[in-house]
């Protein structure tokens, strides 16, 4: 019983911060470890959360386009695994159903948005009778309503049991969720293109050549990419600080300091 109230509260906190976004727990390798620790199924819930963050990094709200929700396919496909009892072996399944689960949220979504409006003219007439403490109550109504989206889905989930989240796993054909799998790594390279194309510049292109050049080296480990990654930090801010206090070289001071010092020389 615990763990269920936790995992209900961990849902309920991943729903607020998908409009908060202060402390990042609608973050699938957030709220897919925070899954996995109040259940005790925390490497799998990693591993899942980490391959469904490479997926969701190219979903953003852009305009009225509005991205799939990356919190409630978190969610929800780290409940389904730790109740399939798979392991690690599970993660794959439940990969190819936290897709279709992103994308059924955006009803969801649009729902809860939508009542938002309503509230929102509730504190436009509270502003006018001067009441600080309605706005303030309706402000936390709207917020706890974006919780509820994801903590009831979540409660209905757990409120199935292991036993029809087995038997739904093991009804998936293997062709079927070989398909999926390989469609989910196809949407990582759309999220990365999509993170690319609206990253892309001048001066960032090298570190992408680099950042690909020293993974594909097998012999450098994850600590030596991240501290090859700081080194890099550290050069180009070094870079940028001279490149703006290099008024009187002949700098052509384009706001592009490291990229003024490389048309320098």
């Amino acid at each position: 019983m615990i763990q269920i109230i936790l995992v209900v509260f961990v849902a309920f906190l991943a729903g607020m911060e998908g409009i908060l976004d202060e402390f990042h727990f609608h973050q699938p390798v957030i709220a897919c470890t925070l899954i996995g620790l109040v259940t005790g199924q925390l490497l799998p819930c990693v591993i899942l959360g980490g391959s469904l963050q490479m997926i969701a990094l190219g979903w953003s709200n852009i305009g009225a386009a509005v991205a799939p929700d990356a919190a409630l396919a978190s969610i929800a496909s780290a409940i389904i695994l730790v109740l399939g009892g798979q392991g690690r072996a599970g993660v794959s399944s439940a990969i190819a159903i936290a897709i279709p689960l992103a994308v059924a949220g955006l009803l969801l979504t649009i729902i809860t948005r939508t009542l938002a409006t309503g509230i929102v003219h509730f504190m436009d007439n509270a502003a006018k009778e001067g009441s600080f403490k309605k706005i303030e109550f309706w402000q936390i109504v709207a917020i706890c309503m974006q919780g509820l989206r994801i903590a009831i889905p979540a409660a209905l989930i757990l409120a199935l049991g292991a036993g029809p989240v087995k038997a739904m796993l093991g009804a998936m054909p293997s062709w079927l969720t070989g398909g999926l799998s390989i469609g989910g790594g196809m949407v990582v390279a759309v999220g990365y293109a999509m993170v690319i194309n609206m990253m892309a510049s001048r001066e960032v292109w090298p570190f992408f050549i680099l950042g690909f050049v020293f993974a594909a080296v097998s012999e450098i480990t994850l600590i030596g990419l991240g501290a090859i990654g700081v080194s890099i930090a550290l050069i180009y801010l070094t870079l940028s600080k001279m490149g703006g206090n290099n008024n009187g070289g002949g700098s052509s001071n384009t706001g592009d300091p490291v990229g003024d010092l490389i048309d320098k020389y």
